[in-house]
């Protein structure tokens, strides 16, 4: 076994062992220790949720005093702790039933979106950017001044494009690849400190 796929069954293995939903349970957990995205009581919106990996640990970090979120377009099993919605990023009453739930701005936006991959990297590339240009319209209406977020990219032509989009918008970007992440993927994560509104 190529020690590429040792590592990958590793976090497989763990998810499975530990009652996470997904590996990428992982990529999260190791980006919080590194730069404490979410912190107890924070209220946090999980944007793409499905299948909840994410979310879980959300709820883990938030604790008792913090409110965790999921939206996906798929169906997602019940995850204690958190509210499920199911809707689109692009659904126009978004926003609001966010915001209802919440009862304020929130503390931190996390999104691990992908597009249903074509296996065509510029088309792939291209939607899974636009998908974050949508969750960041939504971001833009829900989240604190300070706040902060992290985005999964493809990398590619329009990756850095989308960074200075954010840089516009944080007081810190940085780019960075988790452990967890596949080395050959093409994923990127893209970890916002200091919204200003």
């Amino acid at each position: 076994m190529k020690l590429l796929d040792a590592r990958r069954d590793h976090y497989r293995r763990l998810a499975r062992e530990q009652g996470y939903r997904s590996r990428s349970a992982y990529k999260l957990k190791e980006l919080n220790k590194s730069y404490r995205i979410i912190g107890p009581g924070f209220y946090v919106l999980d944007l793409g949720c499905a299948p909840g990996g994410w979310t879980q640990i959300a709820v883990g970090l938030a604790g008792n005093q913090g409110r965790v979120m999921g939206v996906d377009a798929a169906y997602v099993e019940e995850i204690p702790g958190a509210s499920l919605l199911r809707a689109s990023v692009e659904d126009k009453f978004l926003v609001g039933d966010i915001m209802d739930y919440f009862g304020r701005r929130i503390n931190a936006v996390i999104c691990d979106m992908s597009p249903s991959v074509t296996g065509n990297w510029s088309v792939d590339h291209a939607r899974q950017i636009a998908l974050n240009y949508s969750c960041s319209k939504v971001m833009d209406k829900v989240l604190t001044s300070g706040g902060n977020a992290v985005f999964k990219v493809f990398d590619g032509d329009y990756s850095e494009e989308f960074r200075r989009y954010m840089d516009g918008k944080f007081s810190r970007t940085k780019i960075t690849k988790p452990k967890a992440s596949r080395k050959p993927s093409s994923e990127l994560y893209l970890v916002c400190m200091g919204f200003r509104r």
